[in-house]
C-alpha cells in the first residue's frame, strides 16, 4: 500500500473523521473521538529515528507482542505507548494484512464505545 491508500481505506471506515493536532505531518484518525491510527506524513518534524513512511496502530498487548515477533516491518510505536500501539511500516507488507490490521484497531476502538454507539461498527 502507499499513504494514499491507507488514507483512502482507513476513511472508507463507517464513522472515522481525521485530524492533525500533532502538526502538520501526522494524520490521526478517530472512531466517536477515540484515536485507532496515526499516519506519518512526514518524519523529519517529530525527531522519528528515521522518516520511512509508517502508521501507528492502537491492537491489544498480545496482538502487538505476536505481531512484532512474526513481522519484522511492525515495531514498539515510537511516540505512542508500546504495550499498546505498535509501528507499522506499511510499503513492507502485504496489502490485505495493513487493511486487516487497520480493521482490527477500528473493531478494538469499537469495542470499547458504549453499546448504544459500539453497535453501529462492529459487524
Amino acid at each position: 500500500m502507499n499513504i494514499e491508500q491507507v488514507h483512502d481505506y482507513t476513511l472508507s471506515l463507517q464513522g472515522v473523521t481525521e485530524d492533525q493536532p500533532f502538526g502538520d505531518d501526522l494524520i490521526t484518525f478517530r472512531l466517536e473521538g477515540k484515536i485507532f491510527l496515526c499516519l506519518l506524513i512526514d518524519g523529519d518534524g517529530h525527531d522519528m529515528q528515521d522518516s520511512e513512511p509508517r502508521l501507528a496502530l492502537k491492537l491489544s498487548p498480545e496482538r502487538n507482542d505476536e505481531l512484532r515477533e512474526k513481522f519484522s516491518a511492525v515495531t514498539p510505536a515510537y511516540h505512542w505507548n508500546k504495550k499498546h500501539w505498535s509501528d507499522v511500516y506499511y510499503e513492507n507488507l502485504d496489502d490485505t494484512l495493513v487493511q486487516e490490521w487497520i480493521q482490527e484497531s477500528y473493531n478494538l476502538v469499537a469495542s470499547k464505545l458504549p453499546k448504544a454507539l459500539r453497535q453501529k461498527y462492529i459487524v
